[in-house]
């Protein structure tokens, strides 16, 4: 009875694991769709900036980009600013793309028909008794900037 319940419980406790890591890789999913979404609509064409990351009409820059996402309520999942990756890249296949460094940051415009692609990290930890591991979980999405 000791064994079958151990093993049973640890089994539980994976599938419990393995659902918040699935919901973890959702939710990231959908704060990159979001983020780029932000920013295509928000490109350089506008004539004014934005004074906050809900600001409407205006000129989104990386820092409203990543507060935006940010400030999205996902429950259970803690993002910052320093998790999210913003790149801009020109229409013509080839053109040079700006990179995140260490500390995520970018230079680069947002001109209408360049490409902004959206990379949110998120450290996973799964918590089983008596096994502890980390993991990376990383999505992208890209979109091209409309305005």
């Amino acid at each position: 009875m000791a064994i079958s319940f151990t093993f049973l419980s640890v089994l539980i406790f994976g599938v419990f694991e393995v659902c918040l890591a699935v919901y973890a890789y959702h939710f990231l999913g959908n704060a990159a769709h979001e983020g780029a979404r932000y920013a295509i609509v928000r490109g350089s064409t506008w004539t004014s900036s934005c004074s906050g990351y809900l600001s409407n009409k205006c000129t989104a820059s990386t820092t409203d980009i990543k507060n935006y996402i940010v400030h999205r309520s996902y429950p259970g999942i803690l993002l910052t600013t320093d998790n999210i990756c913003v790149q801009y890249r020109g229409p013509v296949p080839g053109s040079a793309t700006t990179s995140c460094n260490a500390a995520n940051s970018i230079t680069g415009d947002n001109a209408k028909g360049d490409i902004v692609q959206i990379t949110v990290n998120y450290p996973f930890t799964f918590n089983l008794p008596g096994f502890r591991k980390s993991i990376n979980m990383a999505s992208t999405s890209q979109m091209v900037i409309a305005q």
